[in-house]
């Protein structure tokens, strides 16, 4: 077993790892967003891959998302930790909190959705999109280290790089969605066609734009500083605890997939 993370905004180096050595991956898509780091963190082998790549230069559509998981999968990785920033659409739902979300709301246009756009198709369930075991466990390490979280809520995966309008983030509200970002498409979908245990900690660091305070960039990052200790304080909680054993379906996501 070989745990992946994939760092997104402020998360940009593997520092919780020992023994890293740095490898760099070609794929059949492309090259990934950086080379991937490999160490150890107590008795598990961990793959650190930068999603936005080395001084975040690819913005969230041109992130190589197929390179990404194409790669981390050739190296052995069977779960994958990914963590990102994300807007509140929730009055509940304050910045510096975390949610590890259960579901998501599709808005991006411009992205490649699968491996499987040549004579085979693919047509994977996205009913539970994330890993119900993972997610169990990153509550935990929540509970323990008393962070304050939300163990479920809707991810609305927007295009980007722009910020939503007011009139976008009213409407997003309305279908009940809960925080907002621009990475988790297609990600998690890629992740799930792999065969992967996927699961993310989303970082809440504004409110979106339903607030008479406009989102700046600035905000964002001034609460992102306080908000990657509480990331990088879950990981080194979680990632001794993963078990071996897959009692989730995701490995075998493509059994009744295939066409």
């Amino acid at each position: 077993m070989m745990i992946g993370i994939i760092g997104g905004s402020g998360v940009y180096d593997a520092s919780i790892l020992s023994d890293v050595k740095t490898i760099k991956v070609h794929t059949p898509y492309g090259s990934p967003s950086d080379v991937i780091h490999v160490g150890k963190f107590a008795h598990h082998e961990v793959a650190f891959l930068s999603r936005h790549g080395k001084g975040h230069v690819y913005n969230p559509t041109q992130v190589n998302y197929r390179a990404n998981i194409h790669a981390l999968k050739s190296l052995g990785v069977t779960h994958l930790l990914a963590v990102s920033a994300v807007g509140s659409l929730q009055d509940h739902i304050h910045p510096g909190d975390i949610v590890f979300p259960d579901q998501f709301i599709d808005r991006t246009t411009q992205r490649k959705q699968t491996f499987y756009d040549g004579s085979q198709v693919a047509h994977v369930s996205m009913a539970e999109p994330f890993c119900p075991s993972l997610r169990n466990q990153l509550k935990e390490s929540a509970l323990r280290l008393n962070i304050s979280h939300f163990e479920k809520g809707t991810y609305v995966c927007i295009e980007g790089p722009r910020f939503s309008t007011k009139a976008e983030s009213h409407l997003f509200r309305s279908w009940g969605g809960h925080i907002i970002g621009m990475t988790l498409i297609p990600e998690v979908i890629l992740a799930r066609e792999a065969e992967l245990c996927y699961a993310t900690i989303s970082l809440s660091t504004d409110y979106d734009s339903f607030k008479e305070h406009p989102v700046t960039a600035e905000e964002i990052v001034n609460t992102m500083r306080s908000n990657v200790d509480k990331a990088k304080r879950i990981l080194q909680d979680v990632i001794p605890r993963i078990s071996r054993e897959r009692a989730c379906g995701c490995g075998s996501a493509l059994k009744n997939a295939l066409m």
